[in-house]
């Protein structure tokens, strides 16, 4: 070969060689990307991930397109997350572009959809690569394992449903009131007065009330006088009024053998009467009056400014005044209903004997759920126009797991007449459903339902909203409200909850295993597995796969749990 030609062939070899080099994308190293958090965690049904990647100096080719992809490998499938495509300086386009020289930084924010199998799980990231119109293979990256799913423990089915409560009252507390008139300062009483039927019907109550065996009885006298002719006149005058009726009334009650207390009083100036009635009149300048009282304090001086007034004073005196020169009879009496012992009774052998009230009252008076079934259907049977019935035997089908036929119920309550317990109800139906969206519409249409603040603190858990379900629970003792406790990190409440969790079940013993675990505490941590596990076989499977325990792994005890 000629040597004039040797040097130029070296050359151009060089010059293919190190093109050959700048055109190639190795794969991404490891210590380049950062996956947090770290293991993955299930939040609001969802596991995010947020990927910190840094392309190195002359990583990045200059006419390359890489489209990276987060993909969550778990047994029998797979989730892909948001794709992200960069690409070189000299490739025209609308992607982040990375130089070679000085390379660069991406954050890729994904979400997957939660499924049980992903807590034993790989997250990989995967390359799409071209440099002009050539593939490039890229191995995929691992960059993280496994997913912490402690918050998919919320459990809307053990939160406490909305009970259509009855209104049954022991003693029923009621008054009846009648008025014997007298003339402007007089204390006599008139027979005109006393022969109004007003007067013998309110006798004759009394008289009913007496004898009756579940009825008691305390008469009230109370006697005025009008605020228009001064303190001492007055004062003398309404008591002569008290003293009248007082010694008619004992006649009277003495003449139809009737024996009960009695509580006379008089009241010197009736101005709270007097405001009363001015304040529903429609009288000229009735305003005008109301604010002389509320101005003045002393009753002479009151007296003297509303006289003043001298267009309405007229028709006070005619309208108002007459009004209050009066003694009120009142006869205050409790009506005394049946025993707890006389309604259970009556529920199991005649039901048609109880009203609406009792009947779902006498549900109240059994803790077995059967019984109370029972009798809820039989008031649903009595009563099909009261929401309440069906509502409460959906309840008792919520308790028993039986979601569906609870779900038709309270629907069913819901046709009969809509209202606010029932769809709380539904409400925490669709939450075990997942359907958050649902849930949250009808647990808007439940205001002033007491167990609300309970329902949405579920809802806020699902939503991953830790901080406002722990403030929704408030005082709750419940798994849930000691889940929300240890999701914002607050152990020490979550263990004091916990330890109150009335009718503690195996994911009570469960949630105080995390407890233990996420606090060091090994022994608590096998104690209270022991104890989930002795109340619920499943929980072997469930701590098996639970990265909480992933450093227990190696502990001869826990080991020995999981066999």
């Amino acid at each position: 070969m000629n040597k004039k030609y040797v040097v130029p062939l070296l050359m151009l070899a060089a010059i293919v060689t190190f093109s050959s080099c700048s055109n190639k994308l190795n794969p991404l190293a490891e210590k380049y990307v950062k996956a947090e958090p770290q293991p993955l965690e299930a939040i609001g049904g969802k596991v995010p991930v947020t990927i910190d990647a840094t392309f190195p100096e002359k990583w990045f080719n200059k006419n390359a397109v890489v489209t990276i992809t987060p993909v969550l490998r778990y047994q029998g499938g797979e989730a892909w997350g948001t794709a992200y495509t960069f690409q070189g300086e000299k490739v025209k386009g609308n992607n982040q572009v990375i130089p070679q020289k000085a390379g660069g930084n991406a954050t890729l924010k994904s979400s997957f959809n939660y499924k049980p199998e992903m807590k034993k799980s790989e997250l990989y990231l995967t390359f799409d690569a071209k440099i002009k119109n050539k593939t490039v293979q890229l191995p995929d990256l691992k960059i993280g394992e496994g997913v912490v799913a402690t918050s998919e423990l919320a459990d809307a089915a053990t939160a406490n449903p909305a009970i259509g409560a009855d209104k049954f009252q022991r003693i029923i507390k009621e008054a009846y009131n009648a008025n014997i008139m007298f003339l402007i300062q007089q204390a006599e009483l008139r027979s005109k007065e006393l022969s109004k039927q007003e007067i013998k019907d309110w006798k004759e109550l009394v008289k009913k009330a007496n004898d009756a065996p579940n009825q008691n009885v305390a008469v009230e006298i109370s006697a005025y006088a009008s605020p228009d002719g001064g303190v001492k006149l007055n004062t003398g005058l309404a008591e002569r009024r008290e003293n009248a009726t007082s010694s008619y009334l004992g006649k009277e009650l003495k003449k139809a053998k009737v024996d009960v207390p009695v509580d006379a009083h008089y009241t010197a100036q009736d101005w709270e009467g007097f405001q009363e009635l001015v304040s529903k009149s429609s009288i000229q300048d009735k305003d005008l009056v109301l604010r002389v009282l509320s101005m003045y304090k002393d009753p002479e001086q009151r007296e003297q400014e509303i006289k003043n007034i001298s267009s309405v004073f007229s028709v006070l005196a005619e309208e108002i005044l007459p009004q209050l020169r009066r003694s009120r009879l009142t006869a205050n009496i409790e009506i005394i209903g049946k025993s707890d012992d006389e309604i259970s009774a009556l529920a199991k052998s005649n039901p048609g004997a109880l009203n609406v009230e009792e009947i779902l009252y006498a549900a109240t008076l059994t803790n077995n759920a059967a019984e109370k079934e029972a009798i809820y259907t039989k008031a649903s049977q009595q009563y099909p126009n009261d929401y309440r019935t069906w509502n409460n035997i959906g309840i008792v089908r919520f308790r028993a797991g039986d979601l569906a036929k609870a779900e038709e119920l309270f629907n069913k309550a819901n046709s009969v007449k809509a209202n606010n317990e029932s769809n709380l109800n539904l409400g925490l139906i669709a939450l075990t459903k997942g359907d958050k969206d649902k849930a949250q519409q009808l647990l808007g249409s439940a205001a002033g339902v007491a167990e609300l603040s309970e329902a949405l603190g579920v809802l806020y858990l699902q939503q991953g909203e830790y901080a406002k379900a722990v403030s929704s629970f408030g005082d709750i003792k419940s798994n849930n409200a000691a889940l929300a406790q240890i999701l914002t990190k607050d152990y020490s409440k979550a263990q004091q909850t916990l330890n109150a969790v009335p009718n503690a079940d195996a994911t009570t013993d469960y949630l105080k295993a995390i407890v233990a675990a996420r606090t060091n505490n090994t022994n608590g941590v096998i104690d209270n597995l022991k104890a989930a596990i002795a109340k619920d076989r499943t929980y072997v499977k469930e701590a098996a796969s639970d990265l909480e325990f992933a450093k227990y792994a190696t502990n001869s005890q826990f080991a020995s749990l999981l066999k």
